[in-house]
């Protein structure tokens, strides 16, 4: 059975990826000082979180979080501090030159654990989860084939959108090389300012 009102849910998703949050902001920093293949890894980490935590809420938790807000105001927590790490980390990473081939001084494994975290403890994925998303399942159907069907259109266009993140801040990269420690003190600025916003406005 196919997902009800999937052309809206399409939409939704589409107007959230194009938005540029926190996942976006760490793409475009990572692909400044790292280059585009090293932020597949950390799209790869995001997308993951999204699976994760898309399978926990239609098929293991459903609408517990609506009747345990702590766990959400948790996620919350471990969230900020994380951004208030990622901040630190890209503020004092050094912009690598555009000529090097040496993109990176961290691992794969790194990259891919910042993308899981950074999505994993998102309070706005935590609420689209098990708010938004099951609202498109018939579950008095075949929910799994529609479960699959939903996950993979959102997984497949969030990758694709970082990616498409990652590889417009590198082609810009010519633009901005001369003020690239700019760049990074505005992205870490940007990420206190969403933990600040999320401490401040989301309450569970």
């Amino acid at each position: 059975m196919f997902p009800q009102d999937f052309i809206l849910f399409l939409q939704i998703i589409i107007l959230l990826f194009i938005t540029p949050g926190t996942p976006r902001i760490v793409i475009i920093s990572y692909s400044v000082n790292y280059g585009v293949k090293n932020c597949i890894w950390t799209a790869l980490g995001d997308v993951t979180a999204n699976f994760f935590q898309a399978t926990l809420v239609i098929f293991v938790i459903g609408s517990f979080f609506l009747n345990h807000p702590l766990f959400l105001n948790t996620f919350k927590w471990i969230g900020i501090f994380y951004l208030c790490y990622l901040a630190y980390d890209i503020y004092k990473s050094r912009p690598r030159d555009i000529n090097s081939k040496n993109f990176s001084s961290k691992g794969f494994i790194s990259f891919f654990k910042d993308g899981f975290l950074v999505a994993g403890t998102s309070p706005k994925a935590w609420m689209f989860f098990p708010f938004i998303f099951p609202q498109f399942i018939d579950f008095s159907g075949n929910y799994v084939v529609q479960f699959l069907i939903l996950i993979s259109t959102y997984i497949f266009l969030d990758f694709i959108s970082l990616i498409g993140y990652a590889v417009l801040a590198n082609k810009l990269i010519k633009l901005i090389k001369t003020n690239s420690r700019v760049i990074n003190s505005i992205s870490a600025c940007v990420l206190v300012i969403i933990a600040i916003i999320i401490a401040v406005t989301q309450q569970y």
